[in-house]
């Protein structure tokens, strides 16, 4: 329940803020309008010339809105949902890796003095009192010390897997606005070269401005699914880089404490 708020908060956040934005952008030409004389002197320095052939000079906020309403609001919206719900899972899972670190030297060292001083229950009551994978599989191990070495040993591979399993959780949705992004991009390239050839064949005539205004549609959806994509496949390999170095710390503390464990049965 606590991560499905996260993400809902994660998700409001930045539904928020892009809402904000585009508030900002529509007070904007009223702005510059009354602002008119002093914007004039410093426009040269804070616009650049988006609109190639045009010759205006537009700030690039505004620009992106523009590019955004010609490329179509319907899939350029659909777009935009999986970069916000893919950013949403990625920041989450960011999170919660953070949060799952552990100086998995201090527990051991923790854990060992406790078995030492005060038995298995003293041992216990540090790991619920550390958060992290790592806490959580040394406990579990703790539970079945009166079985033996060897049934702790299976207990810490079999609850093992359940750890990577919850730090892999949403990376496969993640995965999936990766390749779904281009997609919707390119089916709006499809249909907007649909629209292109719908334009000149009412026309009568292969016109440049016809076929430019359809070609132009098209490449600007096929371009917003490419920069969804690529920023949300930054963020999916590094979270998978934080699992593999947590599973490397989790797996080398699981035979540390294995050899603990069997140190104090002796």
């Amino acid at each position: 329940m606590k991560k499905f708020l996260m993400f809902l908060a994660v998700a409001g956040a930045l539904t928020f803020s892009a809402t904000v934005a585009f508030a900002q952008d529509e007070a904007a030409p009223e702005a510059a309008e009354q602002n008119a004389p002093e914007q004039e002197a410093a426009a040269p320095a804070e616009v650049q010339n988006l609109f190639a052939g045009t010759g205006e000079d537009v700030p690039l906020n505004q620009a992106l809105k523009t590019k955004f309403i010609e490329g179509g609001a319907g899939f350029m919206s659909l777009v935009l949902i999986c970069l916000i719900l893919g950013l949403a899972l990625s920041i989450e899972r960011i999170l919660y890796l953070a949060f799952s670190k552990t100086n998995t030297k201090k527990l051991l060292e923790d854990v060992e003095k406790a078995l030492a001083e005060g038995g298995v229950e003293k041992a216990k009551e540090v790991c619920r009192n550390t958060r992290g994978p790592v806490a959580s599989i040394f406990y579990q191990g703790l539970l079945r010390m009166d079985q033996g070495v060897d049934v702790v040993e299976k207990t810490i591979v079999s609850y093992g897997s359940v750890q990577m399993s919850l730090m892999e959780k949403g990376l496969s949705w993640i995965s999936l606005f990766i390749a779904i992004a281009p997609s919707l991009g390119f089916l709006g390239t499809v249909i907007g070269m649909i629209q292109a050839f719908d334009a000149i064949q009412a026309a009568g005539d292969i016109s440049p401005n016809v076929v430019a205004g359809g070609m132009k549609v098209a490449l600007i959806t096929t371009v917003g699914g490419l920069i969804v994509a690529m920023i949300l496949q930054v963020f999916y390999n590094y979270i998978l880089n934080k699992i593999d170095t947590l599973t490397i710390d989790m797996e080398d503390a699981s035979i540390r404490f294995v050899d603990t464990i069997t140190k104090y049965n002796k």
